[in-house]
């Protein structure tokens, strides 16, 4: 008989299982960086850096005040432990999830799937192709601006160059990688075997259906209940291997179902998914923290409609541009569209809304947040205009 759970059991568990059941801890070091980014599975890179690039604020969320830079080393340093692949979106994951992923460079130089364009170029333009790869070969790490070869873009984020083109199609498939990233944020290429550590280089590549398997138990022991929706989206896989490998990892006790009051969907868990009586975290979320990057599921998790609206025209938004949820407690009680102001040393907070989950508690906690991370990104202070139905709360708050 599949066991029954409430929606806030649920939520409970998907929280424990995020990092957020814990206190933070006092100091946090290259040990707690990485317990953490393992925890989570994967980090969603994006190059918006309006408050902080992305990768770095979900481990601010469940770590506070930690070095950046040591994420930098992790990520690009001399000896890194993280690489960079499409994975949920462009992101970074631990070196042991690389061959993994190797399966979907496959799919890539193949064609398989969503990777038909990538495939296409690969096979249609291999002469250049390879005098793409040649050069990274002869010269080193290379970003796609140094590259002087094939006709140039004509601009705008996706106006690439064909040796931009080129780079990111062998970086798709596997056959140059990720050295570092660079100045604005322009990532460098290098062949793999002058990038991966020996170990992961040497690694025998499992089968696609083990590969998968292991991705879904990551997923899973990241979200603590989930929906094969949910699983699926975490590292992006298609719908008939999800289902398949849910199925394989079910009847091999790996993942147990479990029914959620309201949900309309199956879900499952993990035998050791944690089951909190209370979590009490406060928590500004990035929009592509791994607890809200889905919006169905934070919709259904939290009965809050989380939207990006950076590409929404600024007469049409709602909320803001760069819009931060925050956690207080299990719920979502208020939303604040932040800007870091670094030539003038503050943090803005260009609009703050309440959500029908505050209390009278919230803008004193959301404010010593705000402080908090105005502190981590070597910022004065902060200051809040006037703009949103909590406003006026925060800025009494604040101080």
């Amino acid at each position: 008989m599949v066991e029954v759970i409430s929606s806030l059991t649920a939520r409970r568990m998907t929280l424990a299982a995020q990092g957020f059941a814990q206190a933070r801890p006092k100091t946090a070091g290259r040990k707690q960086v990485m317990q953490t980014i393992s925890r989570l599975g994967v980090l969603q890179i994006d190059s918006v850096n309006v408050v902080s690039r992305t990768h770095y604020l979900p481990l601010f969320s469940r770590l506070g005040h930690y070095p950046r830079d040591l994420l930098e080393d992790l990520a690009w340093g001399k000896t890194p432990e993280l690489f960079e692949y499409w994975m949920h979106e462009a992101s970074l994951a631990p070196w042991s999830t690389q061959a993994l992923m190797r399966w979907r460079m496959e799919d890539a130089a193949k064609g398989v799937g969503t990777w038909k364009g990538v495939a296409h170029f690969l096979n249609h333009r291999r002469d250049f192709v390879d005098r793409v790869r040649d050069e990274i070969d002869v010269r080193g790490p290379m970003p796609a601006s140094e590259l002087a070869l094939g006709a140039k873009g004509k601009g705008g984020w996706w106006g690439w160059s064909e040796g931009k083109r080129a780079l990111e199609c062998l970086f798709w498939a596997g056959e140059i990688t990720a050295a570092t990233r660079r100045g604005t944020f322009e990532r460098v290429y290098d062949l793999p075997h002058r990038v991966h550590p020996e170990p992961v280089v040497s690694t025998e590549t499992p089968p696609r259906e083990a590969a998968q398997s292991e991705l879904i138990r990551i997923a899973a022991r990241a979200m603590g209940v989930a929906t094969e929706r949910d699983l699926r989206d975490y590292f992006r896989m298609n719908v008939a291997d999800t289902k398949a490998r849910i199925a394989e990892l079910q009847d091999l006790g790996d993942m147990i179902p479990i029914e959620v009051a309201g949900w309309d969907q199956p879900a499952w868990t993990t035998p050791d998914a944690q089951r909190p009586s209370k979590v009490a975290a406060n928590a500004l979320l990035s929009p592509f923290d791994n607890l809200i990057w889905f919006r169905e599921r934070t919709e259904r998790m939290f009965g809050v409609k989380v939207r990006l609206e950076i590409y929404t025209p600024a007469h049409k938004r709602v909320h803001g541009y760069y819009v931060l949820p925050f956690l207080q407690g299990e719920a979502i009680t208020a939303r604040v569209d932040l800007k870091a102001e670094r030539k003038a040393g503050y943090l803005a907070v260009q609009s703050a809304h309440a959500q029908p989950c505050a209390d009278d508690r919230t803008a004193d906690l959301l404010a010593a947040e705000l402080h908090l991370m105005a502190k981590w990104l070597g910022l004065n202070g902060v200051k809040v205009a006037s703009k949103g139905d909590m406003a006026g709360d925060l800025v009494r708050a604040v101080g």
